[in-house]
């Protein structure tokens, strides 16, 4: 029997469920914390309460990093043609017009210049939303575009990773922007002018395997999943329980994989201070 029984419909007073504001609230997914999206904006995306970073976009990182008013877009509007002709669940060509449609970006990474601290630099940044981050042929020529930047301008170079790897859709193409971007990053480093990489979640695949790990200083942020391949392919693979935090970027700090785990609160000034030290 029931031990007790409701006389009203709801607490309200007129007996109507109230929901909260679609995108005014963001649920934590390290420790299930409620946060306003105003107080999360505010503290850059971390979370008050356990500091877990939520994941976002390269539009939050470059006014998180850049100076006010510095920042100049390079190369918007270049988007992926559909070589092979893909179908998975739709044809690619769809897939790509249907993301830019919802993202209002035109692929998986962002470049321009701008400045750090009153530092110039070229910057590229990652849109994990962009189907997953994954690195094709215009991620792969945007990065290499970034790069020749910095070595015409002689300013450092910064790149902010966030990918599942390389895009399926655009199968070997895809896989060439590995080399592509190492050869390319090989000519900085030969010219000596700075690249400092930053690893958020998750940045794993053929960006790990290329441009992601290959900075002078790679820098990750707290939590973030870096890797190849991912752990539960791993795990089926070897058939053994992975060591507590595997692939996450305290465990790669330990094991001398990443130079530095810095919060997004400061890593514009870690950044700055890395310049500078290059500079002088």
């Amino acid at each position: 029997m029931a031990w007790f029984s409701r006389e009203k419909e709801n607490i309200q007073s007129d007996g109507q469920k109230k929901e909260l504001p679609d995108g005014l609230w963001n649920k934590c997914k390290g420790c299930g914390e409620i946060v306003h999206k105003t107080q999360l904006e505010q503290n850059m995306y971390v979370c008050p309460k356990c500091s877990t970073h939520f994941r976002i976009g390269s539009h939050e990182y470059f006014t998180i990093l850049l100076d006010k008013g510095t920042f100049r877009e390079t190369d918007r509007k270049l988007r992926s043609a559909d070589p092979l002709g893909f179908v998975d669940s739709k044809p690619y060509s769809t897939r790509i017009k249907d993301t830019i449609k919802k993202t209002n970006l035109f692929d998986a990474v962002r470049t321009g210049s701008g400045k750090i601290n009153g530092t110039p630099v070229m910057m590229a940044c990652m849109d994990f939303a962009f189907i997953g981050g994954s690195m094709g042929a215009v991620v792969g020529e945007k990065i290499a575009r970034a790069i020749d930047a910095s070595l015409k301008k002689k300013i450092p170079l910064v790149i902010i990773s966030a990918s599942g790897g390389a895009r399926m859709m655009e199968a070997a193409i895809s896989l060439m922007q590995l080399a592509k971007t190492s050869a390319k990053l090989a000519q900085l480093s030969d010219a000596g002018i700075p690249y400092l990489s930053i690893l958020t979640d998750p940045t794993t695949g053929g960006v790990t395997a290329s441009y992601a790990m290959l900075g002078d200083v790679n820098i990750a942020e707290p939590g973030a999943l870096i890797g190849f391949a991912g752990p539960r392919v791993i795990r089926q693979t070897i058939g053994k329980d992975l060591p507590k935090g595997f692939q996450r970027a305290e465990f790669l700090l330990e094991k001398g994989f990443v130079d530095l785990v810095v919060s997004r609160k400061e890593m514009k000034n870690t950044v700055a201070r890395l310049l500078n030290h290059f500079h002088n």
